[in-house]
């Protein structure tokens, strides 16, 4: 097992007395005993992707939040801060094998925010990113049994909760299917979708839960 800790990216920046963007960006710090050079690879990972955040939140976003902020005043209008959030969630950590989930979420003055989800699972004894194949290395039509269990859920929820996917579900469910999008729990594989992949804003991400008994390879190897 890993142990994590956590850091942190955060500031507010301003323009003239404006608070006109705020960020803080979490990301993981792994010590481990499955190997040092496999946990220094992991953590130069994350601490990579939280700079490339930091960067595009101190460059991109910040020229577009101080026009919108001289917009705003020009005309009198009420001006929102805009926000970056970008929060991960361990959920498996079991021996040498870690699987996380991170939710980066923008906000950029609208009605609402957004949130896009990213998630790894690592081997730290090897240094390799699990992909959702290992889990089914004897079945080469995973990819199909996976897509039909996911349509029998959300049909099962729409029986319970009608309108909380998109008409056209069984489409999108396969068109917007992505092999990334996935982690790793104590229960077994979770897919996820998503903001708007196949269900309106209101129902959130959609997962997915896949029990280890249904794969061909559980989480402990």
């Amino acid at each position: 097992m890993q142990t994590i800790t956590n850091k942190t990216l955060a500031d507010t920046l301003y323009y003239e007395d404006i608070p006109v963007l705020t960020y803080t960006i979490h990301y993981p710090y792994f010590t481990t005993t499955c190997g040092y050079t496999t946990a220094w690879r992991i953590n130069n990972f994350y601490r990579f992707q939280a700079k490339q955040k930091e960067n595009y939140a101190r460059t991109t976003l910040y020229k577009e939040a101080v026009e919108q902020a001289k917009y705003q005043k020009e005309n009198n209008y009420p001006f929102n801060n805009y926000e970056v959030l970008s929060i991960y969630q361990i959920t498996y950590n079991n021996n040498c094998i870690v699987s996380l989930y991170t939710d980066y979420y923008t906000y950029l003055g609208g009605a609402h925010g957004t949130t896009e989800r990213t998630s790894e699972t690592w081997d730290f004894q090897t240094g390799k990113r699990l992909s959702l194949s290992d889990y089914f290395p004897d079945d080469p039509m995973f990819m199909e049994s996976i897509l039909a269990e996911i349509s029998r859920q959300v049909t099962d929820r729409l029986e319970k909760e009608p309108s909380t996917y998109f008409e056209d579900y069984p489409s999108l469910i396969q068109g917007n299917f992505n092999i990334e999008g996935f982690y790793v729990t104590p229960e077994g594989i979770v897919i996820y979708y998503q903001q708007y992949d196949i269900a309106p804003y209101s129902t959130g991400i959609p997962e997915f839960l896949l029990p280890f008994q249904n794969c061909t390879k559980n989480s402990n190897t």
